[in-house]
Order: structure tokens, then C-alpha cells, then sequence
């Protein structure tokens, strides 16, 4: 089993502790989490565990030959050659091993002394060379590259051509094609879609490997890990479980550090009153001194400021009537050849938050910019609603924030009299923390005008908000105030996003697009994604969605490309069959509860049975008797549970 270890390793900038005495044990099959606050320290860790940077104390321990792969957050760029022949670079490893093993079988041609030593390190070599897979390379790296979203006909093309985001993929691709023992990845979904998103997900869900990874997207890591790391304050805490039972664990945790702390300044208020009142009395000053000592011996309990829960609200939105857009024939080409969008109609109602899907290229940023009215070139009608104000945000209003105003001028300068008191917080929220808020926009990165831009539309009194991506560049915690104010929100939401929390958080409705085609499906994102199952798994016909005045029409398409009668035999309405849905979703749930029971009671009887064999246990009457007791009743419940499964699966099938 290959394994890294690093043990109290610690790290300073200056007089600030950047990781203190930290320790973390990756392995074969580990699937661990690093979370924390922007700037608490994980990528200086993640480099670390790579090799890249020397810690100031600590040791680093990894089994020979162990292969350790890591992927930075941004900055890589490739060059000079194909995607293919930059894929092919990724199995450099293999090629440095058939190297070594061609030198050994040079020797072992000659008269050498060390005949054993070089037989044995080459068949250690021909079995490292077959379990890497490297003799698969090129139909591994051909479906890393597709899963990740490239094309065939991108593998020939020259990696100078690909944007920054998509010289990111290659990179990623090009460090799962290694297949090492562990992986080390810093925020991987930052440039993926939906698609790329899912693929990774399984990719990571089946390997066999280690890993560790940094992520702001809590659905995938909930899907993919079952450990998680905290870095605070420069100290590392373990918690066993997915994402969301850490998040459960540490607001637990949290509420007690707040109950704490408000008990702590209680104290400290009446210490302070104490002696602000008697200090200056001669008869009290004994008493005054000795609250002055306790005082000054008090350690003050802090609550760091990215754990602090912080909500705001919208401006109120302005007055709109029930129909808030109509879109009819849009059709949208950049080349007068092929279509992006090819006469598509769309219905917006008011109060309804509509996310918009598909694969890159597939027209979602443009139909954005054309609701927003920022693309006029087009052929169809936009129809607006009575009193529609929209807001639109997308990365390119960052190129607007410039100046030598600080942030915190900028934003109450804009806010609403109301949200006033409020600008440290929402600044807070947006990662603008401390002395940052001062910071001149002329010196923010991209990443932080983008931020000042959202923050800037969420202050704007409108009742349409068209938004591009508003989680790139906000951590969990900011995306979850930014999903409460949304959904608080009393206007219109266009939205997209590839982070699938977010989108499952506030959609509740979902339009798909293709390239030159589109369906509006009319329920939350979790009902789009069963429609697309039963479509793939054969269970339904393939369902096309439209909008007639703002009601939804199912319309089950015939292999002709009829629409089957409304009253077909055995055909079932949308409702019910919506209902014989959930009834099956509630029986998988419960199938899924009674296997993971059944699982735990296994290894419980397992525990004691292994305890019986103990002669501790065994010599001792008492023992042995609570034991065959406990193992007993384990066993009752053991058949009581696999009936009941065996009763809901039979149901199931």
C-alpha cells in the first residue's frame, strides 16, 4: 500500500503561523477533503505534500517509488505540440521506466556479478510498468480528454489554441492519465462545466488510488470524499465522513465556541464595570487591582470571520407584472452558418429562478447577453413585462472596476441608505476581510473586481437578475449567503452556474440547451435530472418541454416524431407519474438506509465474535454470557432487516 506521511510540519511568513505542527497520513484509497477559509494556508499545504515547498520544521516520509501527482489552482499553460502529443507527455513516468529496464537487460546480456539483484528490480519494474497502465496510455489519455470535454477533433489541434481554462483541463487531464498512488488537486471543478463536473466525479468515485483535494463545491465533494481536513488558525483538525457530516459536526462545534465566547464577554463586561466604577476609590482598589489581574489572565476566545454567519437582503424589488419576458424565434449565429440559438421560445414568469444547461459552446452565455440586452445581434423578438428592471452579471463586468476609490468607498457609495450599516458585512461575505477593504481597485486581481461587481447588482433596486456564473471566485461560505439572498429574492432569476449545490439550491426550473435546440423542463434540477436517467435508461420516450403563456406542456414524442394522444393507454399524467416517482425514490432511500444498517450490524457481530475468541472474554462466565446475548440480538436483527429489504427490493424490481 503506498502511503505519504508528514508529521508536525510547520511553516511561518514573517511572525504569522502559516501551519502549525500539522499532520496528515495519505494512502491507498484515502478520499480526503482540505477545507478552511481563503488564505488559511491550503494550497501552501498541498505544495508541501507535493515536494514544491520546504516546511521550516517536520518530517516527510513516502513508501519508495511512490508516485505523487498535484495540480495547482491556475497558471499552467502548454505549448509547441498537439493535445495529443501533450497527453503523451503525461506518461513520461512509463517511458523513464522502460528506460530502466531496457539499461538492465543491456547488462544482463554481458558477464555482470549482480545477475539476482538486476533480475529482481527488473521484474519490480516490469510489474510497476503493467499496473500504471502505461501500455494503455492512448486509449487512456483519448477517454480522460473526452470525459474532461474535449473532442476528437481537438486531439490534433495545437495546445497554443486552447483558452485558459481549457490549458487547465489539459493539465488535469494529464494528471489523472498518471494514475499515481496519491493525487493532490487544488480546486479541479474551477474550469469544468456540468458535464466535465460529473465525469470527474465518477473518475475520482472508481480510483483506486489516494487522494486529497480542494474544492468549494460542496455536492462534489460530498459525492466523491469520506474524510475531511480543516486548516484554522494554522492548525489541522480530522473529521471521518463526507462533506456534509463535517458541516453538521462543525456547526455543532461552532455553536459551543459562540456560547463560549458570549459567556466569556459577559464575564469580561463585568470585570470591565467593575472597575471602571471602584477603580479610583481607595476602599475599592484592593478589589479593583484583583479584577484587573483576572482580567489580564483572561485568554480571549475569538470567532474567526470566515465562520461568522452573516445574511443580508435585496433591495426590495420594484413592481413587475406576472409575465416578466417572452422570448420568440431567437436565433443567434456568429459565423452566418451555424446556429448557437435556432428559434427558441421562452417564457419568464414572475418569481420563478430558471437555470440555463448545456455543454460549453452550447449558447448559455449568449442567451444571457441577450435577455440582458447587452447583444443586439440576433434575429427574433424580446417582449418585456410591465415595469421589468433587469440586473445582469457576468466576468466581463470586472473589466469596468477601476480607480483609485478603495472598495469599501465604492460599495457604500452605491448601497441603499437601509444596507448601510451593513457594508462591512456584505464586504465580509464577498471575502473582503479586514484592511482588504481598503484596498484600491486599481490593484484587485480579476478574481476580486468580479467580486465587487456581484456585490455591486445585489445592491441595485431590479427585478430581473441575469447572472453568468456568480460563484466563480466566492468560497462555500459566501456561496451560501449569496444562495440565501437569492432565494429571499422577490424578483426573477436567469441564472448559470456549474456548481450543482447551488443550482439545486435555486432553481426551480430548468431550460437544456443543445446546439440549435432547447427544452424547458418544468420542475427543480433534481426532476432534470431523473428525466434525463429514464430517457437514457429507456423508461420514458424522449420528452420535449415548451412554454405556452407560462404553462408547461409535456409533449411525449413517438419514434415518428408525433406527439402521442393526451389519453393514450397506459400512458401516465405528469402528476401521477410524478408521484410513482417519489413513492420509488422513497423505497431506494429506504433500501440504501436498510443496506448501510445491515452493513454496521455485520461488523458489529463481527467485533464480537472476534471479542469471544478472546481468552479474557472466553475464561470469564459473565462476559461471555453478555456477549452470546449481544451477538444474539444482533442476529435477530440481521433477519428482521434482510427481510424487510428483501420485501422492498422484490417491490423494485
Amino acid at each position: 500500500m503506498a502511503f505519504v506521511q508528514f508529521s508536525r510540519v510547520s511553516l511561518a511568513f514573517g511572525d504569522h503561523d502559516i501551519l502549525k505542527n500539522v499532520s496528515v497520513n495519505l494512502q491507498t484509497g484515502s478520499k480526503a477533503a482540505l477545507t478552511g477559509a481563503n488564505g488559511a494556508g491550503k494550497s501552501t499545504l498541498i505544495k508541501i505534500m507535493a515536494g514544491l515547498l520546504e516546511p521550516d520544521s517536520g518530517t516527510r516520509v513516502a513508501q519508495k517509488d511512490a508516485r505523487i501527482a498535484y495540480l495547482p489552482q491556475s497558471g499552467l499553460i502548454h505549448q509547441g505540440c498537439t493535445l495529443r502529443e501533450e497527453a503523451d507527455r503525461a506518461f513520461q513516468f512509463g517511458y523513464d521506466i522502460q528506460a530502466e529496464i531496457d539499461r538492465i537487460g543491456d547488462e544482463l546480456k554481458v558477464d555482470t556479478p549482480n545477475v539476482q539483484t538486476l533480475l529482481v528490480r527488473h521484474d519490480e519494474l516490469m510489474t510497476r510498468l503493467e499496473e500504471s497502465g502505461w501500455h494503455r496510455r492512448a486509449v487512456t489519455a483519448e477517454s480522460v480528454l473526452l470525459g474532461l470535454g474535449f473532442t476528437r477533433e481537438d486531439l490534433d489541434r495545437r495546445t497554443d489554441e486552447f483558452s485558459g481554462g481549457w490549458q487547465m483541463r489539459i493539465a488535469l487531464a494529464k494528471v489523472l492519465m498518471q494514475n499515481p498512488d496519491i493525487l493532490l488537486l487544488d480546486e479541479p471543478t474551477n474550469y469544468l462545466d456540468l458535464e466535465a463536473r460529473t465525469w470527474l466525479e465518477q473518475f475520482l468515485q472508481n480510483y483506486k488510488g489516494g487522494f486529497l483535494l480542494v474544492s468549494h463545491d460542496r455536492y462534489f465533494l460530498d459525492v466523491t470524499i469520506n474524510e475531511v481536513y480543516e486548516l484554522i488558525g494554522g492548525n489541522l483538525e480530522h473529521y471521518p465522513g463526507n462533506f456534509s457530516h463535517y458541516e453538521k459536526v462543525r456547526a455543532v462545534e461552532l455553536q459551543t465556541l459562540i456560547d463560549q465566547y458570549e459567556q466569556q464577554q459577559q464575564e469580561i463586561q463585568h470585570l470591565e464595570d467593575f472597575i471602571n466604577r471602584f477603580g479610583a476609590k481607595a476602599t475599592k482598589a484592593a478589589q479593583a487591582q484583583d479584577r484587573q489581574k483576572r482580567l489580564d489572565k483572561i485568554v480571549r476566545i475569538e470567532i474567526p470571520e470566515s465562520l461568522k454567519k452573516i445574511h443580508f437582503t435585496f433591495p426590495s424589488a420594484p413592481h413587475a407584472g406576472h409575465l416578466v419576458l417572452r422570448l420568440n424565434g431567437i436565433t443567434k449565429s456568429y459565423d452566418g452558418m451555424h446556429n448557437v440559438l435556432d428559434n427558441l421560445d421562452l417564457v419568464l414568469e414572475n418569481g420563478q429562478r430558471l437555470v440555463v444547461v448545456g455543454r460549453n459552446g452550447a449558447g448559455k452565455s449568449t442567451l444571457l447577453r441577450i435577455i440582458a440586452g447587452s447583444d443586439s445581434d440576433f434575429t427574433g423578438e424580446i417582449v418585456p413585462g410591465a415595469g421589468v428592471r433587469i440586473g445582469y452579471f457576468s466576468q466581463d463586468n470586472a473589466e469596468t472596476i477601476t480607480g483609485s476609490r478603495s472598495i469599501i468607498d465604492l460599495i457604500e457609495s452605491e448601497a441603499p441608505l437601509q444596507l448601510i450599516p451593513r457594508v462591512r458585512d456584505m464586504l465580509g461575505a464577498f471575502l473582503f476581510r479586514g484592511d482588504d477593504v481598503f484596498k484600491s481597485l486599481n490593484v484587485l486581481s480579476g478574481g476580486e473586481k468580479s467580486r465587487v461587481a456581484l456585490l455591486q447588482l445585489l445592491l441595485r433596486p431590479v427585478n430581473l437578475l441575469v447572472l453568468d456564473e456568480p460563484t466563480n471566485h466566492l468560497d462555500m461560505h459566501s456561496k451560501d449567503v449569496l444562495l440565501g439572498a437569492l432565494k429571499d429574492f422577490g424578483g426573477t432569476v436567469v441564472f448559470v452556474s456549474h456548481d450543482r449545490g447551488f443550482i439545486e439550491g435555486l432553481a426551480t426550473r430548468v431550460l437544456e440547451l443543445t446546439p440549435g435546440h432547447f427544452r424547458v423542463f418544468p420542475g427543480d434540477y433534481t426532476y432534470y435530472q431523473e428525466r434525463l436517467l429514464a430517457e437514457q435508461t429507456g423508461n420514458v420516450g424522449n420528452f420535449s418541454f415548451s412554454t405556452d403563456a407560462g404553462q408547461a406542456v409535456l409533449q411525449k414524442e413517438t419514434e415518428t416524431g408525433a406527439a402521442a394522444p393526451e389519453d393514450s393507454p397506459g400512458q401516465l399524467s405528469w402528476e401521477e407519474e410524478k408521484r410513482v416517482k417519489a413513492e420509488r425514490r422513497k423505497k431506494e432511500k429506504e433500501v440504501e438506509r436498510l443496506e448501510q444498517e445491515i452493513d454496521r450490524t455485520e461488523k458489529q457481530r463481527k467485533v464480537c465474535e472476534n471479542q469471544m475468541a478472546d481468552p479474557a472474554v472466553y475464561s470469564d462466565g459473565e462476559k461471555c454470557r453478555k456477549l452470546q446475548m449481544q451477538i444474539s440480538e444482533l442476529k435477530k436483527s440481521l433477519d428482521t432487516m434482510n427481510a424487510a429489504w428483501e420485501k422492498i427490493a422484490a417491490e423494485l424490481e
